[in-house]
């Protein structure tokens, strides 16, 4: 998607913004001079007694409440587009790199015992998860998290994501238009508080009542027109307001508690309906898009959504007392309103846990598309059965470096060990990170970032970003033994692996790499591993196994006008330069 769609958008939907607010102005100013209108016209028929100033005053008493309730709807209207704005500028925003100010980071999905998460920068400040994330809701959250594991799970989901992510992606003003409504729930918004209050009781509570609460109300209606026309007297419509407050105080503690979940969620459950009636109007191809557009009009979700957004209306408005007390003095408001409740939680409440889950799935299409929304480059990996390991890729970047600036580089890997050398700053450890994460980008259901990729399911095992760690007395050195330890444990169980490993023992001297890097690459060389290995030894270079092959590749650099300068794209063979001299001239710590 080309960005100056975005920019466009934006430009059009600031332009709408200025005339909205232009329009708001001159409503306001509208309703300020009816309101005065109106006092004067009061003033002026209290004081004439003239129906026909009354009249008027009544006419624009109408006329205000018209203005108020249009200013109302145009500052909804405003409210979304400036949602819509947020989401155009925040898709320019990975365009420009700013995208690492995103709020939503992904670190509370980081795990010690997954360091493949930090290694790749699938979580926290700067991450992958930050650079994706469209959604708002925790459940959309945790699933997105999900998906982006470095353990393959479901190839079968992953192709019916793939397929809903490439319609998606033909589709921009469908993402911007359910990414930009969905902004205005409430941040990371959780929606167990309601499934339990709403699926904590499901049978009737008040069957006993419903009589009352039809015949009352209609009985103080004919007393009250009965006393107007003087048939009788108004003892009867005073005793029958008193009856119904006293009922509707009687029952007050248990109609409160059937209510009060709704009240606190009126706006939330509003913007869900609104939700569920954009994905149910839409049309859609893919078949994962299409189940679960069924799932919510088979139950009817839009429509059951907005009852119960009624609902939670009225339960907001018991906070206004005066309200309260004519409306149960004259209705049994309360009464009717847990009624209708009840019967929403027989015919409908088991269906929302279901509605909501197919929300958070979209919010994971959704994060999913904005590769393909983004990059220019980028293709749908084909997820491949072989039980043997296999990887290929062409023009691969990185997902988290601009598309103008990333190098892109290719792999064709099977069973077998790569030897990465390299000088310092040369691409080595880049280009370990962008084949493992285009790797968890695959599996999720995602585009990646290249011409071509292939695979086969491969569990990743990462050791990348090794630090000591003071409080549980563990080395560098001896952290990474430990990554390396887990990779030998994983392999006894015989699944194929992706296995990346960063300057091999680097937090040691160089006799004991040099031993320790031999025995490890050659336990972890096999016919069930794809190792990716990078290191400044050259002797390492020299591996053999019969298990399977070990294999040279590099990264070089040039020197031109005394500058130091590098293609950072990988070549087959050992490396046969070094630069760490030149840099240590270049900082002045040598001469």
């Amino acid at each position: 998607m080309n960005k100056n769609f975005f920019q466009a958008a934006r430009e059009t939907d600031l332009a709408e913004k200025r005339r909205l607010d232009r329009r708001g102005q001159m409503l306001s100013w509208l309703r300020l001079t009816t309101f005065f209108l109106c006092l004067l016209a009061l003033a002026a028929a209290w004081d004439t007694g003239a129906l026909e100033i009354y009249l008027v005053a009544v006419a624009l008493a109408c006329c205000f409440t018209a203005l108020l309730r249009r200013h109302g709807k145009l500052f909804e209207q405003r409210l979304l587009l400036e949602s819509h704005i947020a989401a155009l500028s925040n898709f320019l925003a990975r365009f420009s790199g700013e995208w690492h100010n995103f709020p939503v980071t992904g670190a509370e999905y980081l795990k010690d015992e997954l360091p493949q998460a930090q290694d790749l920068s699938l979580f926290g400040a700067d991450s992958i998860y930050q650079y994706l994330c469209a959604a708002r809701t925790k459940a959309g959250r945790d699933s997105l998290a999900d998906a982006l594991s470095p353990f393959p799970a479901d190839l079968a989901l992953a192709r019916k994501r793939q397929k809903a992510v490439e319609e998606l992606i033909t589709r921009p003003r469908l993402v911007l238009d359910l990414t930009a409504a969905a902004a205005l729930l409430p941040d990371g918004h959780d929606t167990k508080p309601l499934l339990t209050a709403l699926q904590r009781n499901t049978e009737k509570p008040y069957a006993g009542t419903v009589f009352i609460a039809w015949v009352l109300p209609a009985a103080l209606a004919l007393a009250i027109v009965g006393a107007s026309l003087s048939l009788i007297g108004w003892t009867m419509p005073a005793i029958l307001v008193l009856l119904q407050f006293l009922i509707a105080f009687a029952l007050g503690r248990r109609t409160a508690s059937a209510q009060k979940p709704l009240a606190a969620m009126h706006r939330e459950l509003r913007l869900y309906e609104r939700l569920f009636s954009r994905l149910e109007d839409a049309t859609f191809q893919s078949p994962h898009l299409i189940a679960l557009q069924t799932q919510l009009k088979a139950g009817g979700a839009a429509r059951s959504l907005r009852r119960l957004a009624v609902l939670a209306d009225h339960a907001h408005t018991r906070h206004n007392l005066i309200f309260l007390l004519l409306a149960n003095a004259f209705f049994l408001s309360d009464l009717h309103f847990a009624h209708r409740i009840a019967h929403w939680q027989e015919k409908a409440a088991a269906h929302l846990g279901d509605w909501l889950a197919v929300w958070a799935e979209t919010e994971v299409l959704l994060s999913l598309s904005t590769v393909g929304l983004v990059r220019e480059m980028y293709a749908f990996p084909e997820l491949l059965e072989d039980a043997s390991p296999r990887l290929e890729a062409k023009n691969l970047t990185h997902l988290l470096i601009p598309e103008e600036k990333a190098v892109p580089n290719d792999i064709d890997a099977t069973a077998g060990t790569r030897i990465i050398t390299g000088s310092n700053m040369s691409g080595k450890t880049t280009y370990l990170r962008t084949v493992a994460s285009a790797c968890v980008l695959a599996y999720a259901g995602a585009p990646v970032p290249g011409e071509r990729f292939r695979l086969s399911p491969l569990h990743i095992f990462t050791s990348i970003r090794v630090t000591d760690d003071a409080a549980h007395g563990l080395s560098t050195f001896y952290a990474e033994i430990l990554r390396i330890k887990s990779m030998m444990a994983f392999k006894e169980k015989r699944l194929p692996m992706l296995i990346v490993i960063d300057e091999i023992f680097k937090g040691t001297n160089s006799a004991d790499r040099l031993i320790g890097a031999r025995e490890a690459i050659s336990r972890l060389t096999g016919a069930d591993f794809i190792t990716l290995v990078s290191t400044h030894d050259f002797e390492l270079c020299e591996i053999e196994s019969d298990a399977a092959p070990v294999t040279n590749w590099h990264f070089e650099e040039s020197y031109e006008d005394d500058k130091l300068l590098f293609d950072y794209k990988i070549k087959e063979g050992r490396c046969t330069t070094r630069n760490a001299q030149y840099l240590l001239k270049m900082a002045g710590i040598m001469e």
